[in-house]
């Protein structure tokens, strides 16, 4: 059907009585007379040629073709609805999806998610924590920030930072750390990529332990753990400034290592849009690529 002759009034009347399942009560809901609605519903009866209701004693029964209308349009009302909503102050509210590791959400986007919310008003950002492991597509995501290597299969990667691995310990640890051979004496906890502690060792020029630690997802938990003493973490340093400066974390070594960055990731099929867009420039001149 054309859309310039959809009966919209009557499939209003229609959807309202569906859901009430009685003339009366659609008719109040939408500040019409009862008389109304039930003509506007046997008009789309008569335009269809095929009944919608059985008209009962007290109250309707939707028939097997009623039944096949009503979801349909619920939904695009509902759907109608919401967009609408989505308008304020005259301005349409766009939405915004983003997964984010942990550990760069909590080391250093939350803290400046407030200059993104008054420089972009209009963009109502929704963020999910991932452990790097994120599946855009299925979470329904516009973009997810990663930690890695930039290689993730259709997708599309732009780097925002350097984080080289460096070694963060509890600073009553850090007191008996007088050379890196002296880790192998100490609990190293590790996270699920696996060679970044013999990486390190290598770069510190110390043949690496066997590694018995416990492993983590999160390289925010897992300095949490060290924090609280339970070993030495491996982690970037760059996400960990606030604990260092306020010395509830340690850094008892100068050598780093590089395992890969933070990058801005997309599905190569996703259209970038104007919410996107302005995340991306935002997100790109603090970060400094």
């Amino acid at each position: 059907m054309d859309r310039a002759q959809l009966p919209l009034n009557a499939l209003r009347a229609f959807e309202a009585a569906a859901r009430h399942l009685n003339f009366t009560r659609a008719a109040i809901e939408l500040c019409v007379s009862q008389g109304a609605v039930s003509h506007q519903v046997s008009a789309l009866e008569k335009r269809l040629g095929a009944r919608l209701f059985h008209r009962l004693p007290r109250g309707l029964a939707l028939t097997d073709d009623g039944q096949a209308l009503v979801p349909v349009l619920a939904e695009t009302f509902d759907r109608i609805g919401a967009t609408l909503d989505r308008f304020a102050d005259g301005r349409f509210q766009y939405v915004l999806n983003i997964g984010v590791v942990g550990t760069f959400a909590t080391g250093w986007l939350l803290a400046r998610l407030d200059d993104f919310a008054a420089t972009h008003p209009h963009i109502d950002l929704r963020v999910s924590i991932n452990n790097n492991r994120v599946d855009l597509a299925g979470e329904g995501l516009d973009f997810a920030i990663r930690f890695g290597d930039g290689a993730w299969h259709g997708t599309h990667a732009e780097p925002l930072m350097a984080a080289p691995l460096t070694v963060l310990c509890a600073p009553l640890v850090a007191e008996r750390l007088r050379d890196p051979a002296d880790l192998v004496r100490e609990r190293l906890l590790r996270s699920y990529r696996v060679s970044e502690w013999e990486r390190w060792f290598e770069a510190a020029g110390v043949q690496p332990p066997a590694l018995r630690g416990p492993m983590f997802d999160s390289s925010a938990l897992m300095v949490g753990a060290a924090m609280a003493g339970l070993g030495v973490a491996l982690a970037p340093k760059a996400m960990f400034g606030h604990e260092l400066t306020t010395e509830r974390l340690a850094q008892p070594f100068a050598v780093e290592v590089d395992a890969g960055r933070y990058w801005l990731t997309r599905l190569l099929s996703r259209k970038e849009g104007l919410a996107m867009r302005a995340f991306r420039t935002w997100l790109l001149e603090l970060a400094g690529g």
